[in-house]
């Protein structure tokens, strides 16, 4: 990831100099967004995955998430991901 993109992807998982573990997953913006392009990288990418805007009657903008690659490479010595948004073994089983 370029820092841009690293940048967006820590601000996603809402980690900061305060906050050492990610709280949330997502980042919502419509491709009018000056961020929407650095998100579609990250999807082509294999760092992210999206939820495309919803049609009308309800609209909005598309939702991007973090897959635990791309949230794993912006993480900082000491920082860890929260085990509700990024499961140890998602497909569950042993």
């Amino acid at each position: 990831m370029i820092p841009r993109q690293r940048e967006l992807a820590r601000h996603a998982l809402g980690l900061s100099a305060r906050h050492h573990r990610s709280y949330r997953n997502h980042f919502v913006c419509g491709p009018s967004h000056s961020d929407f392009f650095d998100w579609a990288v990250m999807v082509v990418e294999g760092n992210a995955t999206y939820r495309p805007p919803r049609a009308v009657p309800f609209g909005g903008d598309a939702i991007f998430y973090l897959t635990r690659a791309g949230a794993e490479d912006v993480l900082k010595r000491g920082e860890k991901l929260d085990p509700e948004d990024f499961p140890q073994n998602p497909g569950g089983g042993a």
